[in-house]
């Protein structure tokens, strides 16, 4: 229990920043401070593609498509861009360039046809990218802080945002509106995930105390804490299994 599996080396030559998989596990991507975004083989360990073309050092996210059987990725970056790969082509180009952002992308989630993407400038943009139609909302108003991290509920109607001052936010995809915010736990400095839970009933987030938060998703008040790193060190990466009740 607890034995490391594999440890997959060589790709990066500076620090990893993001990491999704494929829903079938046999490939995931990884980014970080290389300018690239890397696809690996799972039981190989192989790097089998490269993807090249952001503009700035640090690519901070990325995110496979469901909808397209996970042969589109998604990368945001430094450089205030979203990009779009396809997994089958050997062409060095993306396939779209979304440039609407003032600052660095950070966090990127998929649904559908759309990608949802967080960033610095304080607004989380919804993309279509069938049309290019794009919805622009934000935390709280004009002033909302940098946003760090973005997610959506099972159903893909509501998109969790966690920004730094603190919160975590409730957004209804459809109408922008705020449902409820969470707070508690502390988010001023780092890049911090936050997520729901499969069956949506609690909100989980990292915390730069060194611990984890869960909050009843309706009542909005913290249920319980963990700590996990007893040194204090900030607590910015989670993922919650997709099919069982493990973090």
């Amino acid at each position: 229990r607890g034995a490391l599996v594999n440890t997959y080396m060589g790709a990066h030559a500076h620090e990893v920043r993001g990491v999704a998989c494929t829903s079938s596990n046999d490939r995931f991507a990884s980014c970080g401070g290389d300018r690239q975004v890397f696809l690996h083989d799972v039981g190989t360990g192989a790097v089998v593609r490269k993807f090249r073309g952001h503009e700035a050092k640090n690519v901070n996210a990325v995110s496979f498509s469901r909808q397209a059987g996970d042969q589109v990725l998604f990368s945001g970056g430094f450089d205030a861009t979203c990009r779009a790969w396809d997994c089958r082509s050997n062409s060095v180009e993306p396939i779209q360039v979304l440039r609407d952002f003032r600052d660095s992308v950070t966090s990127l989630a998929a649904s559908g046809y759309d990608v949802i993407a967080g960033s610095v400038d304080g607004t989380v943009r919804s993309y279509d990218v069938r049309t290019g139609k794009a919805v622009t909302d934000t935390f709280s108003g004009a002033s909302s802080p940098p946003v760090t991290s973005v997610s959506l509920s099972s159903d893909s109607q509501c998109i969790l945002v966690g920004v730094l001052n603190s919160r975590v936010g409730l957004l209804d995809r459809a109408s922008g509106e705020l449902l409820a915010q969470y707070h508690g736990h502390k988010n001023e400095e780092f890049k911090v995930d936050s997520m729901l839970t499969n069956d949506d009933a609690y909100v989980v987030s990292g915390s730069e105390d060194g611990k984890v938060y869960f909050w009843d998703l309706v009542e909005a008040e913290v249920v319980q804490t963990f700590e996990v790193n007893r040194n204090g060190a900030a607590l910015a990466a989670l993922a919650w299994h997709p099919e069982g009740e493990v973090l």
